[in-house]
């Protein structure tokens, strides 16, 4: 509603789906180009967490949500904006990487870090197919971002998530700081294969160099986790 007041009605629309559904998906698609007449920018974002578990401690049903949702998801969801992409002549469609997508290993990560290392060969799986019809397949690397989704991976009660509140207030940036970047990012963008990467190698040094005198707090006036 904010954005159709902002916008205007006409430039706004909204459609709740499943992502593991194909049919869902594929009438987000047509509901897109009903209003709009055609889709140039289709990205895959949503994606599900898991407790920070060792793999033999983690529930089936765990595994299999992360597995459905962040991996089957995002295939459907590519193979939805490809077919639409390919008939109308083109497009973009871009895949949200995540921890794992650039070969990180981390004790507990194993279920949501494996979901993610796909992303890497799905990207460039999907680029080589799409040679020559004037799709492009490209990458969006967020980097740490303080949402749900991240602190849904740890016991805010804990010690452990203490030390790692200290990393995340070095390396972590709000959705308000980075969407901005990550959507003027896209709009440059023209080529296949490109990537869009908010926390980068140099950036992170810098963070770790200035931490001493730059004291941040990401997470005062959050709720607390469960």
């Amino acid at each position: 509603d904010e954005l159709a007041r902002q916008h205007g009605a006409v430039n706004v629309a909204g459609l709740a789906c499943e992502i593991t559904d194909g049919g869902q998906l594929q009438a987000l698609w047509d509901e897109a180009v009903s209003r709009f007449g055609r889709v140039d920018i289709w990205i895959n974002n949503a994606g599900v967490s898991a407790p920070r578990k060792a793999l033999a401690e983690t529930d089936e049903t765990v595994i299999a949500k992360v597995v459905s949702i962040n991996l089957g998801g995002i295939l459907l969801g590519n193979a939805v904006a490809l077919r639409g992409m390919q008939g109308q002549g083109g497009g973009q469609i871009w895949n949200m990487e995540g921890f794992g997508s650039g070969g990180q290993v981390q004790p507990g990560m194993c279920v949501y870090g494996a979901t993610k290392c796909a992303v890497n060969y799905i990207n460039k799986a999907l680029q080589k197919e799409v040679g020559g019809s004037g799709v492009q397949v490209c990458t969006l690397s967020p980097g740490i971002v303080v949402t749900d989704l991240l602190m849904g991976d740890y016991d805010t009660s804990s010690a452990e998530w203490e030390k790692s509140k200290k990393i995340f207030n070095i390396l972590g940036d709000t959705v308000a700081t980075v969407t901005p970047y990550l959507v003027d990012g896209i709009l440059r963008t023209n080529k296949s294969g490109a990537k869009v990467a908010w926390l980068t190698t140099g950036k992170a040094m810098r963070r770790f160099m200035t931490a001493g005198f730059n004291k941040r707090d990401l997470f005062s006036g959050l709720p607390s986790q469960p």
